[in-house]
């Protein structure tokens, strides 16, 4: 079995330097010329959904499927405070029983409702692709990036996302976890200072006011942490055009490394006249679905920076083709990811491949537990991710940490 293993990643590195080299393999060309009959009758035979309580704002909820190998495969299907999906088991029955090297099947079959434009559904979709790929990944024991043409970097920079974990929504309140990110290594973070903006039909006074007060954040944090640390702004699509465009002119001070969906990034006509109006970098895309839901972002080059998110965009695989639409439009990739630890190992896996990738997304601050809940732990160093080199997606679920967690 050693002798097999060690030919199969031999072929899977082979592929990936032909990937690389632009030879027309396509990843799953790859795994599918190395799997014997044996291998393609590994199928899924079982589903566990298990959710673990995080904060007030934030559930975590992983799927494990299980192969008739005995090979367990994880994803992550995390919605806010949701606890439960139900609508995991409509996809589940559509790999259940099947090969696990069949993604591409279950794709086409699975496609129609996970593209109809509700994200729960894009979500429970996602999470068993996610899963499918680790299962495969195990099974050939190689790590997920072999499968996707092979790394270009072994460690990826991190970005803190302080927001969630601010709680304290004044200046002060963002300066001080601004500073505590920093100590944590981080040289890059971003917040969302606009969080509970307005309606904009309400009084121009209390517009004036929230428009302050998410200015005030801002510079509260550029003050806290100096002028070498990057600051990101998510705006959460609370604004207009015109809005928008005067908020970021008045914070061209503060030196944004980004800007992040003043409107929704369904609106490409107003994202674009905002991107062309303003000097920051601008990003977005958090929600969007699949190639065609990117599309339009592209090749209006309405930003500069996309962000699927490999638990609503259709998982890892569409992921990677998103990405490279992006790369053909001279656009980098930058995966949103204020997600747990499994989603948080498949977006590196990704992001090893990706040779238009930026930075990637980590959730700072939640639980001082959640390193510890997968094996090995989790593990930042200076602001940066290690790429793991275990099979798959290169983690499990610490059995203990988990229990004591759920919900």
């Amino acid at each position: 079995m050693d002798s097999i293993n060690s030919s199969r990643r031999h072929f899977l590195t082979h592929c990936s330097s032909a990937l690389l080299a632009g030879v027309a393999i396509s990843p799953l060309a790859a795994v599918f010329a190395q799997t014997s009959q044996s291998d393609r009758a590994i199928t899924i035979t079982g589903m566990e959904v298990l959710a673990v309580d995080v904060t007030e704002r934030t559930n975590w909820i992983f799927i494990r499927l299980t192969a008739s190998n005995g090979v367990t495969g994880l994803g992550e299907a995390s919605l806010g405070r949701r606890s439960e999906l139900n609508e995991l088991n409509e996809f589940f029955r559509m790999v259940d029983g099947e090969s696990a090297f069949d993604i591409n099947q279950y794709r086409s079959r699975a496609w129609p409702r996970a593209s109809s434009g509700n994200r729960v559904l894009a979500t429970a979709f996602s999470s068993i692709e996610q899963a499918l790929w680790d299962i495969v990944g195990k099974t050939l024991q190689v790590p997920l990036y072999q499968l996707f043409g092979g790394m270009l970097r072994d460690t990826l920079p991190v970005y803190a996302n302080i927001n969630r974990a601010t709680s304290d929504r004044t200046p002060a309140g963002f300066a001080e976890n601004a500073q505590l990110a920093v100590a944590d290594g981080f040289r890059a973070l971003k917040a969302a200072p606009f969080d509970g903006f307005p309606a904009l039909t309400t009084s121009a006074r209390e517009i004036a006011a929230a428009r302050q007060l998410g200015v005030d954040c801002v510079f509260a944090m550029r003050d806290a942490v100096g002028d070498n640390i990057a600051i990101k702004i998510d705006a959460h699509s609370f604004f207009d055009v015109d809005l928008s465009i005067d908020i970021a002119r008045e914070l061209q001070a503060a030196n944004l490394s980004w800007y992040e969906e003043p409107v929704a990034p369904t609106q490409t006509e107003n994202t674009r006249l905002i991107h062309d109006a303003i000097t920051q970098t601008m990003a977005g895309g958090e929600f969007l679905f699949g190639v065609d839901g990117f599309a339009p972002l592209c090749q209006n080059r309405a930003v500069d920076i996309i962000m699927p998110d490999v638990k609503h965009c259709g998982g890892l695989l569409e992921a990677l083709r998103i990405s490279t639409l992006a790369e053909a439009s001279s656009m980098l990739v930058s995966p949103h990811n204020p997600s747990g630890p499994v989603s948080t190992a498949a977006s590196v896996a990704l992001c090893a491949v990706l040779p238009n990738f930026d930075i990637l997304e980590f959730q700072w601050g939640e639980q001082p537990w959640r390193s510890i809940l997968v094996n090995p732990p989790e593990l930042f160093e200076e602001g940066s991710i290690r790429v793991s080199e275990l099979p798959g997606i290169g983690i499990s679920l610490d059995a203990e940490v988990l229990m004591e967690h759920r919900v």
